[in-house]
């Protein structure tokens, strides 16, 4: 059975003014960078550390490593667990959507290149996958992804969506075509965590 913590990157530009992002690719804002560090230190022991090709994950990954003294050489980049595809709600505020597509989020709907859910776990679990296979048995997995992707696989694991910080994380045990529910992680302190409610 292979372990992996899927951890939400540190906050971006386009995180602390509201805008939803999606495949967009925003840096880390400096709170991001510090909290980062922060979650850094909380880290449980691991075997491998993997993001997605999208800069806000690649760096918080990056901070991981240097905060720790791990190389950084040996991050696994892997942009199949990158976001969600926003759409037409990329770089769009919750007031300028509304306007844009009234209705729409308190209907949840989605514009029509919204990526699906389906599409969505159908790359996340390659992606997944790949990162697994080049682990040992027994291994433990840190995985640098986004909001939306832990919400997708707690989903099909049956779990109801309920809002996670920048690095908040879920456990998840993978046992061949199995997935098993961990427990949600608090790498910040109460008072130092940011919830952006979007992807």
């Amino acid at each position: 059975m292979t372990k992996l913590l899927l951890v939400r990157h540190g906050q971006s530009e386009w995180n602390a003014v509201g805008k939803w992002q999606g495949k967009a690719d925003p840096p880390l804002t400096k709170l991001g960078r510090e909290q980062a560090s922060l979650a850094a230190l909380e880290l449980p022991d691991f075997n491998i550390l993997a993001c997605s090709n999208l800069q806000r994950a690649q760096l918080t990954a990056e901070i991981f490593a240097e905060s720790i003294g791990w190389d950084k050489n040996k991050i696994i980049t892997e942009p199949r667990v990158q976001e969600r595809d926003a759409g037409g709600f990329s770089g769009l505020t919750r007031n300028e959507i509304d306007k844009k597509f009234p209705g729409f989020l308190e209907n949840n709907k989605w514009p029509d290149d919204w990526e699906s859910d389906q599409n969505l776990l159908s790359r996340l679990l390659e992606g997944l996958t790949a990162i697994i296979s080049t682990s040992e048995k027994n291994d433990q997995i840190v995985v640098v992804t986004h909001g939306g992707c832990i919400y997708a696989l707690e989903s099909l694991c049956g779990e109801p969506y309920k809002r996670i910080s920048n690095l908040g994380g879920r456990w998840f045990d993978i046992e061949g075509e199995k997935i098993h529910l961990g427990d949600r992680v608090h790498l910040l302190t109460e008072a130092e965590e940011t919830f952006p409610d979007q992807i």
